[in-house]
């Protein structure tokens, strides 16, 4: 009986470590669709980890119903294969799909954040070594394949890979990137063709610490180029934070600005990537009133909306997700000021304003 027990044991433990999870049943709202006169208007959301569906659903019909069209979310993989390689926990990110397809939203999928059995002992949850890039690349391929039917094609590979934080606490290294797309890219094309893998937003500015804490967004691209990465992305991601000036002040080197992404156009165009579109998925100002670098709320409100209205004149464009829409807590410090609803639903000021803008109610 002993050995019995045990035997029942062993299988119970495997059971639970290599099977999926069961899906939980969606309480799904019927088919919405976008009204907005600007199909570029996006937002980044914050909903991974939240877990219930009542706050996503109506986190999802609010930006909805401000004439957004886009989301930006991110779906960590260390949520997804938390304990090894074999099998997926697909709740969480089922629910956000799903409703997000229900309010006739295009989601953009951010894919990074490594599983502890992927990284070496010590490391941050930023840490992904060439050991592992072929794990990582079964996740996205595995991710496309799963939510291509719910309407999901835009896969962005990794966040600001030019800061050290992001890179795992080591110094940005644009050929590991590189090498990181080479991998991904083949993998996730073999299962959605007309996936389009998105090359990871960067840090917008001049280096830091010689490189080794940011190494410059212009200098990082270029070596990008150098080292073979084109064939390998398809949308280029950038993050056009406009500082405390207004979206139509001119870009220059020095200058964290809007129209900086003016300056990595240029910079493809002499790659050889001339007609690659971008897509801005993070950016904004922030209006929080003690914050030294922050923008008085009337300037947040007419900038962003000029920003959205400025995009259109960017053919190679194809949507501005601003950061970020809302989120389920507040920090009470300059965090919160970014956001265009409040953690209990209530829509800010800078909300009701581009909702005017976008549903042409003005």
């Amino acid at each position: 009986m002993r050995q019995i027990l045990i035997i029942l044991a062993i299988t119970l433990l495997a059971a639970e470590f290599l099977a999926l999870r069961l899906p939980r049943r969606l309480h799904l709202p019927p088919q919405q669709q976008v009204e907005t006169i600007n199909p570029l208007v996006g937002v980044h959301t914050r909903l991974s980890g939240v877990g219930e569906e009542a706050y996503i659903q109506q986190t999802l019909a609010q930006v909805r119903e401000m004439g957004a069209g886009w989301v930006v979310e991110l779906f960590p993989w260390s949520y997804v294969q938390p304990r090894s390689r074999y099998g997926f926990d697909w709740i969480g990110a089922d629910m956000i799909v799903r409703h997000a397809q229900r309010q006739g939203l295009t989601m953009v999928a951010r894919l990074d954040i490594v599983p502890e059995w992927a990284r070496p002992p010590g490391t941050t949850d930023r840490y992904l070594d060439p050991e592992h890039y072929a794990d990582y690349a079964d996740y996205v391929a595995a991710f496309a394949e799963r939510y291509r039917p719910y309407g999901v094609r835009h896969l962005i590979i990794w966040n600001e890979p030019n800061l050290s934080f992001e890179w795992g606490e080591r110094p940005p290294d644009p050929g590991a990137y590189t090498a990181l797309l080479k991998v991904v890219y083949p993998r996730v094309k073999a299962v959605v063709p007309d996936a389009i893998i998105i090359a990871g937003g960067l840090s917008p500015g001049q280096s830091i610490g010689d490189g080794t804490v940011r190494l410059d967004d212009m200098h990082y691209l270029a070596s990008l180029y150098d080292a073979g990465a084109a064939p390998f992305f398809d949308m280029w991601a950038v993050h056009a934070y406009g500082g405390q000036m207004p979206p139509d002040t001119p870009p220059a080197p020095e200058q964290v600005n809007f129209r900086r992404i003016e300056r990595v156009l240029v910079l493809m165009d002499r790659s050889g990537d001339a007609g690659k579109p971008m897509i801005i998925t993070e950016g904004g100002w922030n209006d929080h009133p003690r914050w030294s670098a922050a923008v008085r709320p009337a300037d947040r409100i007419r900038w962003t909306i000029a920003a959205y209205e400025q995009a259109r004149d960017y053919p190679w464009l194809v949507a501005v997700c601003f950061w970020q829409f809302s989120t389920p807590f507040a920090t009470r410090s300059y965090p919160d000021n970014w956001n265009f609803v409040a953690p209990d639903g209530t829509p800010r000021v800078i909300f009701l304003a581009v909702q005017r803008y976008a549903r042409g109610w003005e």
